[in-house]
């Protein structure tokens, strides 16, 4: 199968302090991978050069065989379209001065794409799971829930090929974050869209992903499928991450 996104060789250092060395992954369509690791790990930093927000010092980047960095405006706008960010603050995430259907819509007005985009708006909210009354209302009126819901409508909207989420559910309470993983995999599942999510939470990544690579100073520790890697772990980073994260509540799938 042709691989969606590869990241191969990843360097990057700030002031000559090295945070991410010789990173590599493979993302293939369909995909879940969570890329699992602890506060310093170079999470923030591999997600800034998966989005093509940084450069990388040295290795490369590809989405369906084409390269990868940023340049001058424009020149990735179909990159721009193709993945899209779940971010991990419901709150300052959406602007405050912007209706739902607004913010939703963003997307679709800043990548130009052609359509009705009402109905597109309304399409969303029923993908995930939100009263089309809330169209007209603003973030201030909804939970944290129901925001974070509005950001994974808004990532749908132009119909990306692979969805980056930011420790998606951190700032949520524990009986919400349970609801919102399980949207975010099933709203990826129906708009045939690949996952990656970026998380410190073991039990986030097992809820929803199908495999996992665990990042540890820079560097990736170990990978594979996620009940192999996190059912018999095979480095001490993984182990850490095992005894300290807390785990959800037990909730059916």
């Amino acid at each position: 199968m042709t691989a969606l996104l590869t990241a191969t060789g990843l360097m990057k250092s700030y002031r000559s302090h090295p945070v991410l060395d010789g990173v590599g992954l493979t993302v293939h369509p369909g995909d879940r991978l969570g890329i699992l690791g602890a506060s310093g790990a170079g999470k923030s930093t591999l997600l800034r050069l998966l989005l093509a927000v940084e450069a990388p010092d040295r290795g490369e980047i590809h989405f369906r065989d084409q390269p990868v960095r940023p340049g001058r405006p424009g020149t990735l706008a179909w990159f721009r379209r193709a993945v899209q960010l779940v971010p991990q603050d419901p709150y300052g995430s959406l602007s405050p001065r912007m209706t739902v259907a607004e913010i939703i819509a963003e997307p679709l007005v800043c990548l130009r794409v052609p359509g009705d985009h009402t109905a597109r708006v309304r399409e969303l909210l029923a993908a995930v799971d939100l009263d089309p009354a809330l169209a007209g209302r603003r973030p201030a009126a909804l939970s944290g829930g129901q925001r974070q819901r509005v950001a994974v409508a808004r990532a749908l909207a132009p119909e990306p090929q692979l969805l980056i989420a930011d420790e998606p559910v951190s700032a949520l309470d524990a009986t919400v974050r349970v609801t919102v993983l399980d949207l975010l995999r099933e709203a990826s599942e129906r708009a045939g869209a690949a996952l990656v999510m970026v998380s410190h939470d073991v039990a986030a990544v097992r809820r929803i992903c199908t495999s996992v690579a665990v990042l540890h100073q820079g560097r990736i520790a170990e990978s594979g499928g996620v009940e192999d890697v996190l059912g018999r772990p095979g480095s001490q980073a993984t182990r850490d991450l095992l005894a300290a994260v807390p785990r959800l509540p037990s909730v059916p799938a």
